[in-house]
């Protein structure tokens, strides 16, 4: 997958030298992050509301949950304590994995990057 996204890098970095993005409509413009073009006509009045109501889909709150219990029993001192959250973080990820429409193994690589990349940095 990597080769994939070096060869995309090379091409755009080609492509930006040769100055094919210059003349692209909106150059230069902020984004505009509030645009629901990909949201269907029936649903965009729904997820209007919701996220001024700063409500996140179930599985993007379950998520932020399993981040944030990860990052806590990193720092757990206590191993009987460290034990009971990793049994309920365990518990959370299954039932992520379950909400999810792909496979658990195509995500996989958002656990580990981070770490094979620390271990590189490490050894230089």
């Amino acid at each position: 997958m990597e080769c994939f996204a070096k060869l995309a890098e090379n091409r755009i970095k080609v492509a930006m030298e040769a100055g094919e993005f210059d003349d692209l409509e909106g150059r230069g413009q902020p984004l505009n992050l509030e645009e629901d073009a990909h949201i269907p006509l029936e649903l965009r009045m729904a997820y209007k509301i919701l996220k001024n109501a700063d409500c996140l889909p179930p599985e993007l709150e379950l998520r932020k949950e399993v981040v944030q219990l990860q990052d806590l029993v990193a720092s757990m001192p206590d191993e009987a304590e460290k034990l009971k959250q990793m049994r309920r973080l365990n518990f959370l990820v299954m039932k992520l994995n379950m909400m999810r429409p792909v496979s658990a193994q195509l995500l996989e690589h958002d656990l580990y990057t981070p770490k094979v990349l620390e271990r590189l940095e490490s050894k230089k």
